[in-house]
């Protein structure tokens, strides 16, 4: 039986192992590199009161770093796993686009969570879309544009025309049906057909990263810690749907 529906097991595997090396390695860098790092010494100061210990707070600050690092990596993790999803391509890093679907004339932005483009930022977004799917670009001519928060702002599905404030023209971007904002639950359900297909990975994580630690990094004991508390995580940030 496969792990999930929409993938084979060799690419979730695949993608797992990846995102699990990249964690690892950004591990080691932030030990070896701490002390290169420019740390606030007045907020460390003010942040001291609520540790136990020195050791305590610099091994909270270089998880802070770590994850800042991670979250990169999650979000390009979302775009390969949904890469090898049948009709879809990923574009890989560095392209104009992330994903594509000829078929269904679909091109993605794909972001991991919602605050990840802010401001301005998100107006050039829009634009960058804009200009993707007009008219005059022979590429993606007709196609329906997403730009895709995996983690959205609030705990509710959305796909929505794009409409980002812009500052240069004082209102919202002009709405255009072809240029749309989507979570990220809804947006696995549009790739996959499934509705629950981004809860439905969600589950299947905790055992293929002890699968991957066990088979790959040879730590045969590792067992996720605490696995119910850290799977509550998904029904906070999604609903119980």
């Amino acid at each position: 039986m496969a792990i999930l529906e929409f993938i084979s097991d060799d690419d979730f595997l695949k993608e797992v192992e990846n995102l699990l090396s990249k964690a690892r390695a950004q591990k080691t860098k932030a030990e070896k590199t701490f002390n290169r790092n420019v740390i606030d010494p007045f907020g460390a100061l003010f942040e001291a009161q609520s540790f136990p210990s020195h050791l305590a707070w610099r091994n909270s600050e270089m998880a802070r770093q770590r994850q800042k690092t991670i979250q990169n990596h999650v979000g390009t993790f979302h775009q390969k796993i949904l890469g090898h999803v049948e009709g879809w391509e990923d574009m890989n890093i560095g392209s104009i686009i992330d994903l594509v679907n000829k078929d269904k004339k679909i091109i993605a932005e794909v972001k991991n969570k919602y605050s990840t483009v802010t401001g301005g930022d998100l107006a050039g977004t829009y634009q960058a879309l804009s200009d993707l799917v007009s008219p005059k670009h022979s590429g993606f001519k007709g196609y329906c544009s997403y730009f895709v928060n995996i983690i959205p702002k609030k705990t509710e599905r959305f796909d929505k025309p794009f409409t980002p404030s812009d500052k240069k023209i004082g209102s919202l971007c002009p709405i255009n049906e072809n240029i749309r904002i989507i979570d990220g639950a809804s947006f696995y359900s549009l790739v996959t057909g499934r509705f629950n297909a981004l809860r439905e990975m969600h589950n299947a994580l905790p055992d293929a990263i002890e699968f991957i630690s066990h088979d790959r990094f040879k730590e045969d004991h590792y067992v996720l810690p605490n696995r119910e508390e850290f799977m509550q995580y998904f029904n906070l940030a999604y609903g119980d749907e």
